[in-house]
């Protein structure tokens, strides 16, 4: 079985909602001069030389400061600011405010934005997006006792102060194999990128098949082009029969594999994907793909919240983006028993009912990263179908 020890459906009770709100409010201090008082005897007027305006952000007793760190410009721009405009949806659909959230670009420098943000009295950091960004921050963060919550999946930044939100492709080939184990799959075969994905990817196919009782008669790897993938293929025909494939990669790249797969004596294994098919607005739509299986969060609460986005920003949300909306609701939920000027309390992220939101439930482990429930679906007829649901809650 898989690292939880029992079958999925067994392994996650219900868990309530989240509650709670907030509203972003603005204002700037000024220090105005005037007159001073008349003398007794001869008024004494001091000249006026206009308001002060202290540097730095404007000062603010009655809420905490929340750094969001995400690319707002260069190649990444688009991803960071769909991040951002999750963030405000967030606060405009709740009504609390104690939070007051100041965005900063990564694109020029993540260490520098973190310095500014944490100058300007940021005690929580949103982000970074990228894995290398993480490397830059954390420690600048942890210095400062600065928890981060970072967008990334990259399990190897996790560290003390922190916190990974982004979905971990571990635990969505853990998923989707247990899946696959219920339906009777026991001989499995793979195809995997060269590179750290793809390590990582082995690393957890193996073992989760193994916990399985399955076994792997068959893992290749191929670097991205085409002599190199068509011959993995060729070599994974040769354990013919099996019970499935997984692919992981890309939905493009997979649905690009899947003919030469088929090709090679494959013809009725399942295909399995990874948890970056979900981020890919185009996948059912992929002929190849029809009848895999793969693991994700649940997409039920980003469907009505990509409405709500598209309503408000004119363009439809980056899939990624509902993590700056959750990372919202987390910071507001911490919120009610954090008193303003206090440190942000980090054992609450520690909390193992866990917590949730668009993405569904989720906790972070003692090392940092976000543990998820996820469900899994299938492409089927040029949709996505959902065989078997998220749990809602640990």
């Amino acid at each position: 079985m898989s690292q939880w020890g029992t079958p999925w459906r067994r392994r996650l009770p219900r868990m309530a909602a989240v509650a709670g709100a907030l509203l972003l409010g603005a204002c700037a201090t000024v220090v105005p001069r005037g007159a001073a008082p008349p003398a007794p005897v001869a008024p004494v007027v001091r000249p006026d030389t206009g308001p002060v305006v202290e540097p730095g952000l404007p000062s603010d007793s009655t809420r905490h400061r929340i750094a969001l760190l995400v690319p707002m410009t260069g190649g990444n721009g688009g991803i960071g600011r769909s991040i951002a405009n999750a963030t405000q949806l967030a606060l405009l659909d709740t009504n609390n405010d104690q939070l007051r959230i100041t965005t900063y670009d990564t694109a020029t420098g993540a260490a520098a934005a973190a310095d500014r943000a944490i100058a300007e009295g940021a005690q929580l950091i949103l982000g970074p997006l990228l894995a290398d960004d993480v490397r830059a921050v954390a420690p600048l963060a942890r210095r400062a006792g600065v928890p981060i919550i970072s967008f990334s999946n990259d399990t190897s930044v996790a560290s003390t102060g922190a916190y990974l939100l982004g979905n971990s492709p571990a635990q969505s080939i853990v998923r989707v194999i247990d899946y696959a184990a219920d339906q009777g799959i026991t001989t499995y075969g793979g195809l995997v990128a060269n590179g750290v994905y793809g390590q990582r990817a082995s690393t957890a196919f193996l073992r989760a098949v193994e916990d399985d009782k399955g076994q792997v008669l068959s893992l290749q790897t191929y670097d991205r082009a085409p002599a190199s993938i068509g011959a993995a293929a060729v070599r994974l025909g040769k354990s013919a029969p099996l019970g499935a494939v997984l692919i992981a990669d890309s939905g493009m790249t997979a649905a690009n594999i899947v003919p030469l797969v088929r090709k090679a004596g494959l013809g009725s294994a399942r295909i399995l994907g990874v948890e970056l098919w979900n981020s890919e607005a185009t996948i059912a739509a992929r002929p190849t793909l029809n009848g895999a299986w793969f693991a994700s969060v649940s997409d039920t609460l980003y469907r009505q919240y990509a409405v709500k986005y598209r309503a408000r920003f004119g363009a439809a949300p980056y899939r990624l983006s509902s993590m700056g909306y959750d990372a919202v609701l987390l910071t507001i939920r911490i919120a009610r028993d954090w008193p303003v000027g206090a440190p942000f309390p980090e054992d609450r992220l520690r909390d193992r009912s866990g917590f949730a939101g668009i993405d569904g439930a989720f906790r972070f482990g003692r090392d940092g990263i976000a543990e998820r429930a996820l469900e899994v679906q299938e492409i089927r007829g040029g949709t996505t179908v959902t065989i078997s649901p998220a749990p809602g809650g640990f």
